[in-house]
């Protein structure tokens, strides 16, 4: 945040799970002290796209470093490519919940704070 582009940015969204370190207004709050600039958007807390890589990690954890039994960087890479190209035939999308539309009125929900805050 104190490097360029995002110290003179109007806005920086940070993007964040509901973990215990930055969950709730307290964070929120927090954050807009230390960068003015910066507005915190939680994902939501049941299935967020954060959980779909945490699934995804899961499974090359458990398939493909499980167990640890290589002996070169190339071969780790020759085994993670395999998988990927697996993985990619079974693998299905997920149906989002969270639509453009309430993205769009999330942003403006947080432009009109924004502008509300400059007033007062």
């Amino acid at each position: 945040m104190t490097q360029e582009p995002y110290r003179s940015a109007r806005r920086v969204f940070w993007i964040t799970d509901n973990g215990s370190s930055h969950r709730g207004q307290a964070s929120v709050r927090r954050l807009a002290e230390w960068y003015p600039n910066a507005i915190q958007v939680h994902t939501p807390v049941h299935a967020s796209w954060l959980n779909q890589i945490e699934i995804y990690f899961s499974l090359v954890q458990r398939k493909v470093l499980t167990p640890n039994d290589l002996i070169s960087l190339t071969e780790l890479q020759e085994r993670l490519e395999q998988f990927e190209t697996r993985y990619a035939q079974w693998a299905k999308p997920f149906e989002w919940k969270y639509k453009r539309d309430d993205l769009h009125d999330l942003l403006s929900r947080s432009n009109q704070d924004t502008e509300s805050e400059k007033v007062a």
